[in-house]
């Protein structure tokens, strides 16, 4: 728990000092009418901007540890993804290791959050990667189909039944027993200072567990090291990777009213700002009874945004439940910084219903709403 602190305490102290000087001296030019031409205060907002970046995937990260993300679970074929994947990682890794990429044409399909995958996929692949520096070596990343009696399910703190076991195998150095049982303590790196924040195999292991799965080691010195993910086996078809998404151009509201309700003052008022702004009517509320009282107002609302994590004794997916029994076919955006078990992590948004995870730029909140409404 120190070091899961102090890691975060360090980390967030650089990210908050880079965002606070930005913005401080941006308001000292500013009030000393000193800043010049605009693209020097577009300068510092540009470097504010790249640490909440930061702070967000530091978040991300966390979130992924604690099995607290919200994840989008759907049908796929990991054969898709890794096949999607290999350009990129041996982009990552450089021209001295070779990754190899066998398929197995009989995998059985899993339901898992696929850019979840990909990112853990990548980052076993760079940790690989550095377990072979600076001789190279090889990197083989395969799917196969296992199926677990209770005996094998147990050890590995599973429910028996049929898996996907997808692995990332390296011809690396190896680890020693006492680094094995250490690898996913957050924070917990053997790279050299600065060349690593320790959270990327908690996140993996975060993810997977959340995910139904367990992860799995096998290594020794000078033995090289295999990761191995077990996924859940679907029963049904699994759907194809989707298109490198294109942009959708946001197209005028049509005066459509939007129910905003969120707790916390300043995301409130921005949010309404950039929704007024979009030409949307926009109707506020700052808790769940708040909101349901509009709801059951005799008003014209198009769609409901809500913060997942209201206080009054009505969450955001109680909110949400109650709104759509009183007006059929009202769309749902759903905004949350935090998805636990109360959270609509655990139960995926259905039709007409989204997810937008905080920090997020408005354009996607805009682009998901407009997708709704249409």
């Amino acid at each position: 728990l120190g070091q899961l602190t102090g890691g975060l305490a360090h980390d967030f102290n650089n990210l908050l000092h880079g965002m606070g000087s930005s913005l401080e001296i941006l308001q000292r030019k500013l009030q000393a009418g000193s800043l010049g031409k605009p693209e020097d205060g577009e300068r510092y907002i540009a470097m504010a901007q790249r640490a909440v970046r930061r702070a967000a995937s530091l978040t991300q990260r966390l979130l992924a540890f604690s099995r607290r993300q919200a994840l989008d679970p759907t049908p796929t074929d990991v054969n898709l993804l890794i096949g999607s994947l290999v350009d990129l990682v041996r982009s990552t890794v450089g021209p001295g290791i070779d990754v190899q990429t066998p398929a197995d044409a009989a995998l059985w399909p899993t339901c898992v959050d696929a850019s979840q995958l990909e990112n853990a996929l990548l980052n076993l692949c760079i940790n690989a990667r550095d377990a072979m520096q600076p001789a190279g070596g090889q990197i083989t990343i395969a799917a196969v189909n296992q199926t677990l009696d209770a005996a094998e399910a147990a050890q590995r703190t599973l429910a028996p039944g049929d898996y996907i076991r997808v692995s990332v195998a390296d011809t690396g150095t190896g680890m020693t027993p006492e680094v094995i049982a250490r690898i996913f303590d957050p924070f917990f790196t053997t790279k050299p200072l600065g060349e690593g924040t320790g959270l990327g195999l908690s996140m993996v292991y975060g993810f997977v567990r959340q995910s139904g799965g367990q992860v799995e080691v096998v290594s020794a010195p000078g033995q090289g090291t295999t990761m191995r993910l077990y996924l859940q086996r679907h029963f049904g078809d699994a759907g194809t990777k989707d298109e490198a998404r294109t942009a959708v151009p946001f197209l005028p509201a049509r005066q459509c009213v939007v129910l905003l309700v969120e707790d916390d003052p300043t995301i409130r008022t921005l949010l309404a700002e950039e929704l007024a702004d979009a030409g949307y009517r926009v109707l506020v509320a700052i808790n769940g009874s708040e909101g349901l009282a509009r709801l059951q107002a005799d008003q014209p609302i198009d769609a409901l945004i809500t913060d997942v994590g209201l206080p009054g004794g009505i969450d955001g997916k109680q909110l949400a439940d109650a709104g759509r029994g009183l007006r059929p076919g009202l769309k749902v955006l759903f905004i949350t910084g935090y998805a636990g078990k109360a959270a609509v992590g655990d139960v995926l948004p259905g039709p007409g219903m989204a997810l937008v995870t905080k920090p997020f730029e408005f354009a996607d909140l805009a682009e998901k709403l407009q997708k709704l409404l249409e």
